[in-house]
């Protein structure tokens, strides 16, 4: 056991955790933080995507170590207060989700990856999404939102 702190969704957080419990379950299971899913367990399918000093790691296998004077932003974080991120607005625009298991997820991998990249053409966003499993099949409503997002973000709307 060890005491781990960090910044959650701009929150100081300080637990004594087992250093190596992975950050998925003290969200979900400490935390009571249950937008973060557990999909595959083997950080293949990015359902539970959250974002540790701005770059989307898998929760499932991100020890608690690593996560020790970072800051780490949920689903639950990314909106402020009532209004959502333009993101999450793009998402529910497009209806870019089916059963919504896999979009917290997707919008948390989307976001970093707006970060680094804010004007992606369609083959980048495809090609950085391919890692995000959806087995609903509403590939192509993500990347409309992502597109959508990306020039929400950048001033301008699609």
């Amino acid at each position: 056991m060890r005491t781990v702190a960090f910044t959650l969704n701009g929150k100081p957080t300080r637990l004594t955790v087992d250093e190596n419990r992975m950050l998925l379950w003290v969200l979900r299971d400490y935390l009571g933080l249950s937008g973060t899913k557990f999909g595959c367990g083997a950080a293949l399918c990015g359902a539970c995507t959250v974002l540790v000093n701005n770059d989307a790691v898998r929760s499932c296998a991100t020890p608690m170590k690593d996560v020790d004077g970072k800051k780490v932003i949920t689903i639950e974080g990314l909106a402020n207060n009532v209004k959502l991120h333009p993101l999450q607005e793009a998402f529910v625009k497009h209806l870019a989700f089916q059963c919504g298991f896999c979009t917290p997820g997707m919008i948390l991998g989307a976001y970093a990856f707006l970060l680094k990249n804010p004007k992606p053409t369609r083959a980048q966003i495809v090609q950085h999404m391919d890692d995000h499993l959806c087995r609903c099949g509403a590939h192509v409503r993500i990347v409309a939102a992502m597109e959508t997002a990306a020039a929400s973000m950048n001033g301008g709307a699609r």
